[in-house]
This record gives structure tokens, C-alpha cells and sequence, in this order.
């Protein structure tokens, strides 16, 4: 097609690859956003330790079930948090040192 009957095809000419090339910059952006969208999902699946076979950051297995969790860190009266969270309903306060 470019030796012995050269066509020009849409406006587009075959024989050499740098004046084929600006047709190609629209795939190659779209392809560069497709590949970093597809990456930025698995990276953040690997840094969040979400991957398959991955050991679970339950810090209470019953939370999966009915209850709600709710982890504070502490600085100062460990009292007055404890009877501000009972005036608020809490079910159950568990202290766990770090």
C-alpha cells in the first residue's frame, strides 16, 4: 500500500510512521488516563492492605454483625469520656491499651 499503489486514506499518509504519529496523540492521552485510573485503584487496594487473602483490621469480630465501634484516643480524664459515652447510650466501654 505504500510502495506500489501508495493511497491516501482519510487524510492520513502511510509511508512514514512521524507523519502517522499526530493521528495516534488523542489514543495515547486516553490510554495514559485509562492506565493511571486503572493503577490509582490497585495502589490504593495495596496500601489499605484490601487485596485478596488479606488478614482482617477488625478490632471487634461483633461489630460485623449488629453493633457499631467507635475508637477514640485518649489524652486526659479516662472518666469523664467514660460517663459522657454512657449518657449517650453506650452499650459497652472497653479500655485497650496500645
Amino acid at each position: 500500500m505504500t510502495a506500489d499503489w501508495p493511497q491516501n486514506i482519510g487524510g492520513k499518509p502511510n509511508a512514514y510512521w512521524f507523519l502517522n504519529m499526530p493521528a495516534f496523540v488523542p489514543v495515547m492521552f486516553e490510554l495514559t488516563v485509562f492506565f493511571a485510573a486503572h493503577l490509582m485503584c490497585w495502589s490504593y487496594f495495596a496500601v489499605n492492605k484490601l487485596y485478596p487473602g488479606a488478614k482482617a483490621q477488625n478490632p471487634d469480630p461483633r461489630t460485623t454483625d449488629d453493633h457499631f465501634l467507635m475508637e477514640v484516643e485518649l489524652e486526659g480524664k479516662e472518666t469523664d469520656l467514660t460517663k459522657k459515652l454512657q449518657e449517650l447510650g453506650a452499650l459497652e466501654i472497653s479500655k485497650v491499651e496500645a
